[in-house]
């Protein structure tokens, strides 16, 4: 008889930490998942040598340490087999295509098994819960993240509008390329400070609105 086993995977260190902290998942196996796979390349094969090169260039590390920081905790996902996953993410398009991107991986691991899909608030509280299975999810990571092209159908709810956010956020007509330009004499701390409170829904960390607001101003220089 197969042991029953459950791995949780969390958006992040501070998620993980929080966790740990407060003995919420008591004994439960734990891994946090530490990307920002809404910003930057990637690439067709999910944690290979190509795409921890093309991820460690995007977030300034070398392979190396990239290897360290994200690959290394979810060694227990690459290596072995559990009957039950679940996933603790928040709403936030940040949040969302790093899920995307676990379930492709997942569904090309043939993992059959339903996954819990938990969303959580601000504070880690679970604010919703979807069972899904991984079927499909590869090639809707293909559609969104390596041919920026919207699926028909994306399920759930969240993970949609997370894509739909993707997909425009880096437009010059998207709401948040709008602020930019039009606070063009903001000082970039202070910019990037204003885009973290106002612009929860992409849940974009102070590095990522940092390197949007230099680029931004280096092309209308």
């Amino acid at each position: 008889m197969i042991q029953k086993r459950t791995l949780h995977i969390l958006n992040g260190q501070a998620m993980y930490n929080f966790f740990i902290k407060t003995n919420f998942l008591k004994q439960e196996l734990m891994v946090p998942f530490n990307e920002a796979m809404c910003y930057g390349n990637t690439c067709n094969d999910l944690f290979s040598n190509e795409f921890t090169e093309i991820r460690a260039k995007v977030h300034h590390v070398t392979p190396v340490q990239y290897t360290e920081i994200t690959l290394k905790p979810l060694q227990p996902l690459f290596s072995e087999k559990f009957t039950h996953i679940a996933l603790w993410f928040d709403a936030d398009m940040f949040c969302q295509i790093n899920i995307l991107t676990i379930l492709a991986w997942l569904d090309q691991a043939e993992h059959t098994d339903a996954i819990d899909l938990y969303i959580v608030d601000d504070q880690f509280e679970p604010v919703g819960h979807f069972t899904l299975k991984t079927k499909g999810y590869y090639a809707i990571y293909k559609q969104v993240l390596i041919d920026k092209a919207m699926p028909k159908n994306i399920y759930p709810g969240p993970l949609k509008k997370g894509v739909e956010l993707y997909l425009n956020y880096l437009n010059k007509d998207s709401d948040l390329m709008l602020y930019i330009q039009k606070h063009q004499d903001v000082p970039e701390e202070e910019l990037m400070l204003a885009l973290l409170k106002k612009f929860k829904d992409y849940g974009l960390g102070d590095t990522q609105y940092l390197e949007i607001i230099i680029s931004h101003r280096q092309k209308h220089l």
